[in-house]
């Protein structure tokens, strides 16, 4: 079964939205990243991954949105089984949105999709930094 494990929100200034989810909800930094989509932090309270990211590119956090956007921009699942999580996202009319550039066994993998509605949500089978199945 799926687990909801990751929310992910878009901001212009990532440390100052970090230091506010630290200093007001006790989350913790568990990691960083600067890709080629976005910069981060990602924040964990030990069961869900808080993404706080600054998109590079339009095209990165969807051209609908664009880069400036702000606000809550995707959620994730993990899922036991990434192909068989796929099948089923296509066979009720999810479509594909985006790959991550890296290996598929990274803990940073995931797949980007989005809903009927155009709702972006990521699958991985690998979760994410900070959460427990």
């Amino acid at each position: 079964m799926a687990k909801l494990r990751h929310i992910a929100i878009a901001c212009d200034d990532v440390e100052a939205t970090a230091k506010f989810y630290e200093e007001v909800f006790g989350m913790e930094r568990v990691g960083e990243t600067s890709a080629s989509l976005a910069d981060g932090v990602y924040l964990s309270d030990g069961v869900i991954n808080l993404a706080i990211l600054d998109y590079k590119t339009d095209e990165a956090a969807g051209e609908e949105r664009g880069k400036d956007y702000v606000g809550v921009h995707h959620f994730g699942f993990w899922v036991d089984d990434l192909e068989d999580a796929e099948k089923d996202i296509e066979a009720n009319g999810g479509t594909f949105f985006l790959d991550l550039p890296i290996d598929k066994e990274s803990l940073y993998y995931e797949k980007k999709y989005r809903d009927p509605n155009g709702i972006i949500f990521d699958i991985s089978q690998n979760g994410w930094v900070g959460t427990s199945k």
